[in-house]
C-alpha cells in the first residue's frame, strides 16, 4: 500500500490529509505540536467559524483521526529523498512515497547578526549536506535542543571539534560527551568573505570555519534545505499544483509564499493532497505494468 507523510498538523496539513485519506492512502501526519492557530485568539475571517485558534485546531485534528489518518507526536529534524522518500524525527525513520511540508513558518526567532550576510560562506543550516566541507576543521551549531543534538551528532565523526552555542536558552538535550557546550548569548557571527568565529557576549570568542543554525525546530526553511528543495526569502517555491522541484515533495500553507492566513493554508493543503494523490498513484500504475 502506498503511504504519504504529512509534516504539520495546522490548517494545510489537516485540509491535505483530509484528501489523502479518503483516496483511499495510508495518510500519516507527524508534528510536535505547534501551531500558529494555537496562540491565536478569536476567529472571525474564516468561513462559517466564529471560535478561537485552538478549538480550530483539535476540531481539525479530530475529523482528521474520525477519518483514518494517523497521529505521531514528534519533532521531525531532517528530510532525505535518496530511494523512499526518509523522515526523520527524534524517535526514529519513517518511510513515505510522497511527502506533504505543511510546518508553517515560525513568527519569532533569534535574529543573529552575520547569520544572512554569511550564508553559503561558513553559514549553513544543514549538517547532512555540508558537514562534508568542514572535515578537520571547528564547527559550531546553534541550538539547544533535539534539533541541535541531530545535527551535532552529525558533525563529530567529521569535525575537529563540535560546539553547542545555545544563545542563552538552558539546553533541552542530552549531547554527546564530547561536544563543549557554552550557553552565553551571542553577539554576532564573526567574519567577512568566510565565517570565522562566533563572539559571545561576555567576550568569548569562538573559533568556527562552520557554524550550522539548528535553532528550536527544524522548520520549513532549514527542512527544505536538507532536501535541496528552492526557496525565497525563506518560503519554500512551488508549481501552481503544490509540487516542488523535488519529485513526490510537496509543501502547502505558510511555508510557501503568500498571505499568512487560514483560507490560503486550506486552499494549499487541498492543492497538495490532490497532487499526492496523482503522484502516488502514478507510481503504483508504473509498478502495475
Amino acid at each position: 500500500m502506498k503511504n504519504i507523510i504529512i509534516i504539520g498538523s495546522g490548517p494545510a496539513g489537516i485540509s491535505a490529509s483530509l484528501y489523502t485519506v479518503r483516496a483511499g492512502i495510508e495518510t500519516t501526519i507527524i508534528s510536535n505540536g505547534e501551531s500558529a492557530l494555537l496562540k491565536t485568539g478569536k476567529i472571525e475571517n474564516y468561513y462559517g467559524f466564529s471560535g478561537t485558534g485552538p478549538e480550530l485546531y483539535e476540531a481539525g485534528r479530530r475529523n482528521a483521526s474520525r477519518l483514518g489518518v494517523s497521529f505521531i507526536d514528534d519533532e521531525v529534524v531532517s528530510v532525505s529523498s535518496e530511494g523512499k522518500i526518509t523522515v526523520t524525527t527524534t524517535g526514529g525513520k519513517y518511510f513515505a512515497d510522497a511527502v506533504i511540508l505543511a510546518t508553517g513558518v515560525s513568527r519569532t526567532g533569534a535574529a543573529i547578526p552575520g547569520t544572512r550576510e554569511l550564508e553559503g560562506r561558513g553559514v549553513s543550516f544543514c549538517a547532512v549536506c555540508d558537514g562534508f566541507f568542514y572535515r578537520g576543521r571547528d564547527v559550531a551549531v546553534i541550538g539547544a535542543g533535539a534539533y541541535a543534538k541531530s545535527e551535532a551528532s552529525e558533525l563529530i565523526p567529521l569535525a575537529s571539534s563540535v560546539t553547542v552555542l545555545t544563545n542563552g536558552d538552558r539546553p533541552s538535550a542530552e549531547f554527546d560527551k564530547s561536544v563543549r557546550v557554552l550557553t552565553e548569548k551571542i553577539v554576532k557571527i564573526e567574519g567577512t568573505d568566510r565565517v570565522t568565529g562566533i563572539l559571545l557576549e561576555d567576550g568569548t570568542h569562538v573559533d568556527a570555519a562552520g557554524v550550522f543554525i539548528a535553532l528550536g525546530t527544524a522548520g520549513a526553511e532549514a527542512l527544505a534545505k536538507k532536501i535541496g528543495l528552492l526557496t525565497e526569502k525563506g518560503s519554500i517555491m512551488t508549481n501552481p499544483d503544490m509540487s516542488t522541484n523535488v519529485p513526490g515533495v510537496f509543501a502547502a500553507g505558510d511555508n510557501t509564499p503568500g498571505m499568512l492566513q487560514i483560507a490560503k493554508a486550506v486552499c494549499d493543503g487541498a492543492a497538495a493532497g490532490t497532487s499526492a494523490i496523482k503522484y502516488v498513484r502514478s507510481i503504483k500504475n508504473k509498478e502495475d505494468k
